[in-house]
């Protein structure tokens, strides 16, 4: 439990999104190594939650309320592209440090760079390798990009893309995957936003 809460301590106050790295800092923290004693990514995410509320009670409803903000303004830009939250800002265990995630369909990345460069917006392509099944990678271009001041990071996968999701890295389920309509229904419950 201890190294669970260290891991959520530093994925929070350092801006770390990638599970086994916290997990790797914890250990070396606490002086830990037997691989079988580290916390799995569902018990870290629970911790997360708690350190949320516990250290962050008066920062991180606002806090996440702007992700989420965010998230639909570049949703909306993207709105052609059927784009879809997911990770931390729609699971609710972003930090201040947490960028926005987005999963967009489309041809390959070029429609969406070209429609960034359309409005103006600087942007970078690169790739990333998304987990099905234990043994199954599959490489998709991503665009990266600035809304506001928070780094939004859109994989672009085929259009059929839609049907399948990814494996999560909290727990190996699909993602989940909000569209526009639905973020909007989850601000419009937030307590901030009355």
């Amino acid at each position: 439990m201890a190294l669970a809460q260290e891991a959520a301590r530093i994925m929070s106050e350092q801006g770390i999104d990638d599970y086994g790295l916290a997990k790797r800092k914890a250990a070396e923290r606490f002086g830990a190594t037997d691989i079988a004693v580290l916390p799995k990514n569902t018990e870290i995410e629970a911790a997360l939650a708690a350190h949320h509320r516990l250290f962050e009670a008066h920062t991180h409803s606002s806090t996440l309320s702007a992700l989420r903000r965010t998230a639909l303004q570049a949703m909306r830009l993207l709105q052609r592209f059927d784009p879809r939250l997911v990770g931390p800002v729609l699971s609710g265990t972003a930090s201040a440090h947490s960028e926005v995630n987005l999963h967009l369909f489309a041809e390959g990345a070029e429609p969406v760079a070209l429609h960034l460069m359309e409005k103006g917006i600087p942007h970078r392509v690169g790739e990333r390798r998304l987990r099905y099944e234990p043994n199954r990678l599959v490489a998709y271009p991503v665009v990266d990009f600035v809304a506001g001041d928070r780094p939004i990071d859109a994989v672009v996968f085929p259009i059929d893309g839609i049907r399948q999701s990814p494996a999560s890295p909290v727990d190996g389920r699909p993602m989940k995957r909000a569209d526009a309509a639905e973020l909007e229904a989850m601000i419009e419950r937030e307590p901030t936003a009355s």
